[in-house]
């Protein structure tokens, strides 16, 4: 990368490709005892290759192209929720699945990795805490997870709220930037976060994410905007839901239902390698009786998933989530646990395709269906 920079190694094919093969996991970063910022190196680079292209040469493949266009208007994302959601109810997709029509457009990707959707619902910008009020968090909600995870959001918030915290969903918040940061758009990715950290204004209050992805992305504003304060203050309150959920204390009142249940975990690579929390998860779900928890095997090896790396690079992405497949077989979990739903989304088609019966879910989600009230305060 240093070569590039400098001008002593041209650019070819060859080197482009090897740049994109890399997952951007970070593990090396996590490792590294100089403390190489990588991540950065590596947006940075992209960027440069980015730059260097004629007009003309310049292109993502289709879907991640279609993406990055989507993300900009939210609007959009909602009506693309209502289309895809007959898409899958009209039995469509089942017909376009048993045809090549998919393959011949480059979606069958895209489309192996669309969980089943739920109603578009409109999330109202304040939600009251219940009873005694313990404070105020605000949820960054993210471009694409209102319409693939939902149910995280819904879960996110009914926990605060019944933990006591008001949650606010600043209405102008927008995509955290990684779609194009990690494409070599670095200018794009810039509009977003300016926007983001005006969105979210100069107060005090946790900014709370159930995309470890995100958090991680919205974690490094930083080191990518020039008027870097703002991106400073920003960045020091955003947190992730699961360590804001461990390190809080909780109502003498709640509890859990016991769950005899086997849960597998599986840490993301961000939550892991650029955010540290991947303890988090464990602490949380030791909390509820009954229930087994147990670290997926090859946690330390990246899912394949990668943002859009699952996209751009599917031969390899399921090479990488082969291994994490055959665990699964072997350990026959009732339930995997993932802190990123882009891991989510990509775990859950291959556990579809080998057909084993596991349900895929957000550590919130696990937790706020076996919330459980007592008489004790």
């Amino acid at each position: 990368m240093l070569a590039l920079a400098k001008g002593d190694l041209p650019l070819s094919a060859r080197l482009e490709s090897h740049l994109a093969r890399c997952l951007d996991c970070r593990a090396c970063e996590k490792a590294c005892p100089s403390y190489v910022s990588y991540g950065q190196a590596l947006d940075s680079v992209r960027a440069l290759i980015e730059d260097s292209r004629t007009p003309s040469a310049r292109g993502l493949p289709k879907t991640v192209a279609m993406l990055q266009r989507l993300v900009q208007k939210p609007g959009g994302v909602r009506m693309l929720g209502r289309i895809l959601r007959l898409y899958q109810l009209s039995g469509l997709q089942k017909l376009l699945r048993a045809s090549r029509v998919l393959h011949l457009f480059g979606l069958t990707q895209l489309d192996a990795n669309l969980p089943r959707l739920l109603p578009q619902n409109i999330f109202a910008e304040i939600y009251p805490a219940h009873k005694q009020p313990q404070g105020r968090v605000i949820i960054f909600t993210g471009c694409l997870t209102p319409l693939t995870d939902q149910q995280t959001l819904l879960s996110s918030i009914r926990l605060l709220n019944r933990l006591g915290y008001e949650v606010h969903l600043p209405p102008k918040q927008g995509c955290c930037g990684a779609l194009h940061l990690h494409n070599g758009q670095l200018e794009k990715a810039t509009e977003f976060m300016r926007r983001n950290i005006e969105a979210f204004g100069s107060g005090t209050d946790a900014i709370l994410c159930a995309a470890s992805g995100c958090t991680a992305t919205l974690n490094e504003y930083a080191k990518y905007l020039e008027d870097n304060i703002p991106a400073v203050q920003f960045s020091s309150r955003v947190m992730d839901i699961n360590q804001f959920l461990a390190g809080i204390t909780w109502p003498s009142n709640i509890g859990f239902r016991p769950l005899a249940k086997r849960i597998a975990v599986h840490d993301p690579c961000t939550l892991t390698n650029v955010l540290r929390q991947e303890d988090k998860p464990y602490a949380l779900l030791s909390r509820i009786p009954g229930a087994e928890i147990i670290a997926l095997p090859g946690n330390s090896v990246c899912c394949g998933a990668a943002g859009t790396y699952h996209l751009t690079q599917s031969q390899i992405a399921r090479q990488l989530r082969a291994p994490k497949i055959e665990y699964l077989k072997q350990l026959a979990p009732d339930i995997l646990v993932t802190a990123n739903p882009g891991c989510a989304t990509f775990l859950a088609a291959g556990i579809r395709e080998a057909k084993l019966a596991i349900e895929v879910m957000h550590p919130v989600v696990v937790l706020e269906k076996q919330l459980q009230e007592t008489g004790i305060k």
